[in-house]
């Protein structure tokens, strides 16, 4: 009988600058998700949430939304692969939205590797990334870069669970 922990984050050493991490799976937004984000972070701009007003009063001619939801959405696809195993997000160096998102469009998340720094305590090292979110028409939505400070392996705490082994004896 085979234990196996699936892995969440990567470690200091299985980081390779010019490594591209494809996350999966995608999300489409939905109405509902962007009503609910934008009364969780009181951000009321009848952009995201006034039918009429989107059809009538923009550019754009429907809701667009909310920017902050897309970039949490992209930034939370890429943790199982980057930040996971992470010490700290130490920055967002930039943030950019190329393009707006609208109800129904679907998301999807890619990161690219630039460059890594071991820290001097030889415990950790600084990666910089930079992530990518795409929609289902293969545009660029929204780019951000940041660094994060990763665990070496040897270094890292071990994942605890709150049962024993003894979880399925009999």
């Amino acid at each position: 009988m085979a234990t196996i922990d699936r892995p969440f984050g990567r470690y200091y050493e299985d980081f390779e600058p010019g490594d591209v991490y494809r996350h999966w799976p995608g999300k489409t937004i939905t109405e509902a998700d962007d009503h609910l984000f934008c009364m969780l972070t009181m951000n009321h701009h009848p952009l995201h949430t006034n039918t009429w007003f989107a059809e009538n009063e923009t550019v754009h001619g429907k809701n667009v939304v909310v920017g902050n939801l897309v970039y949490s959405l992209v930034l939370g696809m890429s943790v199982p692969d980057v930040s996971g195993s992470a010490v700290a997000n130490l920055e967002i160096e930039t943030l950019k939205h190329a393009k707006p998102t609208f109800h129904g469009d679907t998301i999807y998340a890619v990161t690219k590797v630039l460059e890594k720094k071991e820290l001097s305590d030889g415990k950790r090292g600084v990666v910089t990334v930079e992530t990518k979110g795409i929609n289902q028409r293969g545009e660029e939505v929204c780019f951000f870069r940041r660094k994060v400070m990763i665990w070496k392996r040897d270094q890292a705490p071990q994942r605890g669970f709150p049962y024993g082994d003894d979880v399925f004896a009999e």
